[in-house]
């Protein structure tokens, strides 16, 4: 079967071709389906607790998405007529921005006093233009003295202030909800600058933040896949020396990345941040199974094998090992369906689906484009050396040292996986480049943090709010919550019903506390709310029948590990302090901290059922239990050696990272695959000793390893180059380990292999002439036995013997 589909191919390279490009046209049309979902949630799956919680706090009390308007005047000052004129009109144009449900800002701030036996509410800035120079003291006193405007819409200094517009999304269709408010405000942004020069405007908020996750993934995938072709283009050109066998591994890199994509679309996927980078992950893998093709048919053709032969004797020779390398490779893949984040689901199906697309065209196009596209090769001359062989040697005269040294390396660098943190920074998932970023890192020097917690807090009954003990409650946790050092702002109902109570005792100082009577205080709350106008109501703050009320508090920007020790504090003081009421604490920022510690267990599970899998399909292929075995320890090392280097380069363990050992699991797995498969056959169908067998499997896989690796990494290298952190960390991550894995089987696997495969007579002559090379050079010109056991000219070789 296998050999009738190679002779049609290269009988009818033309009509593969055709039906093949025909195909993929059909597949690739699904792309205009794709669309990006710009919403945090999606990293949540449906019965993540987390989100539960959030939706369902969001239910009871009105949503909290918002776009903030950071201001920041050139002279540093924000109490100016010009300033709070500029300000006041802003606030109001921004009701227009979609979807808007609520805006504040220093200028409509609901200012409470009182006058005779009247309380007076209305904005602090009634009419921008009634006021005057003389009035800006005594604005500036009340803003920065005011607890729910303090490091919330001003800053200490009076030197930044912010326009927050919240915004209530309707959910229906995301991918048009948001860029239609970034649209509008980026407009209202670059409208106010230009009728305000003198003023700087930063755009941050959670809907910015949604937006920032598809605009960073998509100008990614227009820059880094561009570059990534390139790469892969100069380095195929450079190593192989060969334009035709470029030009044909471009095309099946194209065929597989459309393909992948557009049956995405048609399986109805949206594009996420981590999915987007599909692309960059099918490119370079497809080239590895190109690179072994191309490099097989250059070493027979060198050898004087007549192209078309070459071309089949290739194909014979690796579809075996490139099948199983693509299968572990997908297998890995797959296990990030375990992944606690679905974004991470759809990334693992698409590139397990491009793997084997790739595989099904390097068998099938690909020899048909090698077929009739010119291919030239120089006869290889008798005698050239070959680096491979030096380093097999090398790696054969030194065994006895190498194998105790690299099994002391690796475990060392193992004993630092554990030193790594659990830890994340959703804020720093762009890097400083991304507006977004820059926004909010801003906000966080001059202002406040992004971090927030939204905390509810149930009485148990209707008006339970207004309960003195329930209050007095609400106020102990205020005042507990800004006395934590990561505390910015704490947006709270004591501290409007404490100014409420100072407003009828004639702003008595002494009266700012909080009512012992509770008609005292529903009275106060009944009359405040009356004035309000409409938008400003305390829906934010409080539910329906008045049972519960929501306490948000804005800390500094915090890591996922600090969060979810505050989170622990918080309810450890409701447990000591008031444990009869019902508590639940909520926010985005919670969800991500959550998230990537979920993600490593579940994880855990996915890359043990992946290794199980890999390890039956590793023994079936090899046959031999005893090399499966042992080939766990070459393909296990490689992850667990990579975040043990993690430690030294960040130490920081998250989302990203929480999916890598499964997803490379399957892509180390090659390397060991095709240097165990050239093993086995020197020893069982050639009958070498260890030591010729660990020479021949250089000598004639030893090239492409290298080669595939060097494309693989450069890769990942150039997606570690992503202004979305959880790309380039996973970028970064999975082409070191891959780097890693090339060491361990160049320097580990050798010498365990000699040292463990003592099946055959003792090798004594091999340790005499371990360093003759007149034997090694006759090993690489003997014939080979392929797959199907036919024997071919030349070696059973996946590598091009050029000089050293």
């Amino acid at each position: 079967m296998r050999d009738r589909l190679f002779r049609f191919v290269l009988d009818h390279p033309v009509w593969v071709i055709l039906l093949s490009v025909l195909l993929v046209f059909g597949a690739a049309s699904g792309a205009k389906n794709l669309v990006f979902k710009s919403d945090y949630r999606v990293f949540f799956g449906e019965e993540n607790p987390q989100l539960t919680a959030f939706e369902s706090m969001q239910k009871i009390y009105s949503k909290s998405d918002n776009v903030a308007f950071i201001i920041s005047p050139d002279d540093g000052e924000v109490f100016k007529p010009s300033t709070l004129a500029a300000i006041y009109e802003l606030t109001n144009e921004s009701w227009q921005v979609p979807y808007s449900t609520r805006v504040d800002s220093v200028t409509n701030f609901q200012h409470t006093w009182s006058e005779e036996d009247d309380m007076i509410v209305e904005d602090l800035v009634l009419d921008p233009e009634a006021i005057s120079e003389a009035d800006m003291p005594r604005l500036k006193e009340i803003a920065v003295n005011e607890p729910l405007m303090l490091h919330k819409l001003i800053s200490e200094k009076g030197h930044v202030t912010v326009v927050n517009v919240t915004v209530q999304l309707p959910g229906e269709n995301p991918v048009v909800e948001v860029p239609e408010v970034v649209s509008k405000v980026r407009e209202m942004r670059d409208n106010f600058v230009a009728a305000n020069p003198d003023l700087k405007v930063h755009l941050s908020g959670m809907v910015m933040m949604n937006n920032s996750f598809a605009e960073s993934s998509l100008n990614d995938n227009a820059t880094l896949v561009p570059i990534m072709f390139g790469v892969v283009i100069l380095g195929m050109i450079l190593l192989l020396r060969t334009f035709s066998g470029t030009f044909a591994t471009v095309i099946i890199i194209g065929f597989s990345i459309a393909g992948t994509m557009g049956l995405a679309g048609w399986a109805g996927l949206f594009l996420t941040g981590p999915s987007a980078s599909t692309p960059i992950m099918v490119l370079t893998l497809a080239v590895a199974d190109c690179v072994h093709i191309m490099t097989t048919m250059f070493y027979e053709m060198r050898h004087g094998v007549e192209k078309r032969k070459a071309i089949e004797d290739s194909l014979k020779i690796n579809f075996q090992p490139i099948f199983l390398t693509s299968a572990t490779t997908a297998i890995g893949f797959l296990s990030l369906n375990f992944s606690d984040s679905p974004p991470f689901h759809d990334l693992g199906n698409m590139v397990a689906v491009g793997v084997m697309l790739a595989f099904v065209f390097s068998v099938t196009v690909f020899p048909a484009m090698l077929r009739l596209l010119p291919v030239k090769v120089a006869q290889i001359e008798e005698g050239e050396s070959d680096t491979m062989h030096k380093l097999a040697d090398f790696v054969v005269s030194k065994r006895r040292v190498l194998f105790p040294t690299m099994a002391v390396i690796m475990a060392a660098i193992v004993l630092l996986v554990p030193m790594n943190k659990l830890n994340d920074d959703f804020v720093k998932y762009f890097d400083e480049t991304v507006p977004f970023r820059q926004a909010t890192d801003y906000m966080q020097d001059n202002l406040s943090g992004m971090s927030t917690m939204e905390i509810s807090i149930d009485s148990g009954e209707a008006s339970g709010i207004n309960a003195p003990k329930f209050l007095k409650t609400v106020g102990d946790l205020s005042d507990w919550l800004r006395a934590q050092p990561e505390t910015d702002h704490v947006n709270t109902l004591s501290d409007t019903i404490k100014r409420l109570n100072k407003n009828m005792h004639s702003d008595d100082p002494a009266y700012y506390k909080l009512p012992t009577d509770r008609e005292l205080s529903a009275q106060y709350l009944l009359l405040y709310e009356m004035s309000l106008p409409y938008g400003l109501d305390l829906n934010n703050q409080l539910n329906v029948d008045k049972s519960s009320t929501r306490v948000v508090a804005t800390f500094q920007n915090l890591t996922s590990t600090q969060q979810i020790e505050i989170e622990s504090r918080i309810y450890n003081w409701f447990a000591e302090n008031a444990p009869q009421y019902e508590v639940s604490i909520a926010s985005p920022n919670l969800m991500f901290a959550h998230i990537g510690q979920r993600n490593i267990y579940s994880m855990l599970l996915g890359t043990s059922l992946a290794l199980i899998l890999i390890s039956i399909l590793l023994g079936f292929a090899l046959r031999s239990v005893k090399f499966g075995f042992i080939s766990l320890i070459p393909n296990l090392a490689p992850a667990a050696m990579g975040f043990g280097v993690w430690f030294l380069i960040d130490g920081q363990i998250g989302l990203a990272l929480s999916v890598v050992a499964g997803m490379t699991l399957g892509i180390v797995v090659d390397d060991t695959v095709h240097f165990l498969s050239k093993y086995l056959h020197a020893r069982r169908d050639r009958n070498k000793g260890t030591h010729e067998a660990v020479r021949y499997a250089f000598g004639s896989v030893g090239r492409a390893l290298w080669i595939t690796t060097f494309v693989l990494v450069a890769g990942f290298m150039v997606l570690a180059q992503s202004s979305f952190k959880l790309n380039a960390d996973m970028g970064l991550l999975t082409g070191l380990t891959i780097l890693i894995a090339l060491i361990v089987d160049f320097l580990f696997l050798p010498p365990l292999l000699m040292k463990l495969d003592k099946s055959k007579a003792t090798e004594t002559t091999e340790d005499t002439n371990s360093n003759d090379s007149d034997t090694h050079s006759k090993d690489r010109e003997t014939s080979a036995t392929t797959a199907d056991g036919k024997t071919t000219e030349g070696d059973n070789n996946d590598s091009v013997n050029q000089p050293a």
